[in-house]
C-alpha cells in the first residue's frame, strides 16, 4: 500500500475519532486502567474499525495489538493528551504511524481542538495542513513553517514532559501535555526543541507518528540514552528528544543524560542513530 493510501484510511480514521471525541458528553474514568477514560476507549474502537477493515494490523494503546502478522501495522494513540481532553485544556491529538518493514511508512497527527493536521510519507517530506515543513534557508524564513533553525539551548524555547530535578539551560520552557503535538510544534518551528524527562519514558504509540512528521521536515532527532526510535519490539519503552538543528540536539542531550541514570547501559548499545 503505497503512502496516500495509507494516509487516505489515516484521514479516515481520524476523522471518526473527532466525531466520537467531538460527541461524548461524559468524560469519566473507565477504572480498567490508570488514566482511561471513556472517550478513549470509544475513539479507540472507531479508528480500529476502520484500520482493521482496511488491511492493517493495529497496535494501539487502548486496546493492545490487533493481527500483528499483517505488513502493515498502525501504531495507533486515539487520543494522545486524554487528560487535557478531560479537563477542556485544548491541546491533544490523534496520532497514528504505519510500520512496515522498511520502518515508519506514513503518519498522521491531528489536533483534536483545531483540526491541524501534520503529515508525513517516507522519502516524501512532510507538511502541516498541507504546507510543506522545511528547515530555514536564511535569514528571513519565517517560523511556522518548518524547523526554527535555533542552535543554541540558551535562546531556545522547549517543550517539555516531566519536570527535570533542575534547570537545564533553556531561554524558556512549556509543558504542554500531548507529545505527539509537541514534538510536531518542533517540526513546525512553534517550540526549537522538546525533551522526555519523565522517570519511564513514554511508549511507541504516543510519538511514532510525530517522529515521522519530525524525521521529513529535517529536525534533528535523539534518544536519550542512545537508542533507535524505532525498536524491533513495538512494546519497548523510549526516551524521545528532538530539536531544530543537530548543534542543540547535542546540546540537549548532553543536558538530558545527566539524570534518570536507569538505562543509562543503553547508550553506546550500537542503536546511537537519532534519524530513525
Amino acid at each position: 500500500m503505497d503512502s496516500d493510501r495509507i494516509l487516505a484510511v489515516f484521514d479516515r480514521a481520524a476523522a471518526r475519532v473527532a466525531e466520537v471525541v467531538a460527541r461524548m458528553g461524559g468524560w469519566h474514568l473507565t477504572g480498567a486502567r490508570e488514566g482511561q477514560y471513556s472517550f478513549d476507549v470509544a475513539a479507540d474502537e472507531a479508528a480500529c474499525e476502520v484500520l482493521l477493515e482496511a488491511g492493517f494490523g493495529v497496535y494501539s494503546e487502548e486496546s493492545g495489538s490487533h493481527n500483528p502478522d499483517r505488513e502493515l501495522i498502525a501504531v495507533l494513540d486515539p487520543v494522545d493528551g486524554s487528560t487535557n481532553a478531560a479537563r477542556g485544556l485544548p491541546w491533544f491529538s490523534t496520532s497514528f504511524c504505519a510500520v512496515d518493514s522498511g520502518g515508519m511508512a506514513a503518519a498522521l497527527v491531528l489536533n483534536l481542538v483545531n483540526g491541524k493536521s501534520y503529515r508525513a510519507a517516507r522519502g516524501h517530506g512532510a507538511t502541516v495542513d498541507g504546507r510543506p515543513l522545511v528547515p530555514p534557508t536564511g535569514e528571513g524564513a519565517r517560523r511556522g513553517s518548518g524547523p526554527s533553525g535555533q542552535e543554541s539551548l540558551g535562546e531556545a524555547t522547549v517543550g517539555l514532559t516531566y519536570i527535570p530535578p533542575r534547570h537545564l539551560g533553556w531561554r524558556q520552557y512549556r509543558v504542554l501535555g500531548s507529545i505527539a503535538l509537541d514534538m510536531c510544534a518542533v517540526a513546525e518551528g512553534v517550540l526549537d526543541a522538546y525533551i522526555d524527562c519523565t522517570n519511564e519514558g513514554h511508549s511507541t504509540w504516543d510519538y511514532l507518528g510525530a517522529a515521522l512528521v519530525c524525521a521529513e521536515a529535517g529536525v534533528a532527532m535523539g534518544e536519550a540514552w542512545g537508542r533507535g526510535l524505532l525498536p524491533d519490539d513495538l512494546a519497548e519503552r523510549r526516551y524521545p528528544v528532538v530539536a531544530a538543528t543537530p548543534p542543540l540536539l547535542d546540546e540537549v542531550l548532553a543536558q538530558r543524560r545527566t539524570f534518570g541514570a536507569d538505562d543509562r547501559a543503553a547508550i553506546g548499545a550500537g542503536e546511537a542513530s537519532a534519524h530513525d
